[in-house]
């Protein structure tokens, strides 16, 4: 279940919801938590009998992560302008080093690189509680209005 923290820094609403609580936070990074219940209903497709947590879903999780960290980063321009959302512009070296099974505890973190004009540069990671490493990516995020 996500904290209000979570709830109140992104737009995004169970069911594609993919971070439960924020448990670091610096200048130059962020770190949520994502416990994956074995009642998610992607795992009935991916794969029957042999559930495995899609790639895509990981790396949602790690830009609603990076959106939570630039909702931080850019809380005085949000609060100025509230219809603005950070938004995913670009995808770069997505490595999965590692399947994420059903009531895994995932630990994502976002570390930020730089930004340029409206665009922010960052690196994000996955591990499971354990530790054992899921996956890396670089991505770049923008803030954009949400008005129709």
């Amino acid at each position: 279940m996500a904290t209000e923290e979570v709830l109140n820094a992104i737009p995004h609403r169970p069911p594609f919801l993919f971070v439960d609580e924020v448990v670091e936070a610096s200048e130059n990074s962020l770190t949520a938590r994502r416990h994956v219940p074995d009642t998610e209903s992607f795992f009935e497709g991916h794969y029957p009998n042999n559930p495995i947590m899609p790639g895509v879903i990981i790396s949602e999780a790690v830009f609603q992560t990076g959106a939570i960290y630039m909702s931080r980063l850019f809380a005085d321009k949000i609060k100025d302008d509230p219809s603005l959302v950070p938004v995913l512009s670009k995808i770069e070296n997505a490595r999965f080093k590692s399947i994420v099974r059903p009531n895994d505890t995932l630990l994502i973190t976002v570390k930020y690189k730089e930004s340029v004009g409206a665009f922010s540069f960052l690196d994000g990671s996955v591990q499971t509680e354990d530790g054992r490493k899921v996956m890396t990516v670089s991505f770049c995020v923008a803030l954009a209005s949400a008005k129709a």
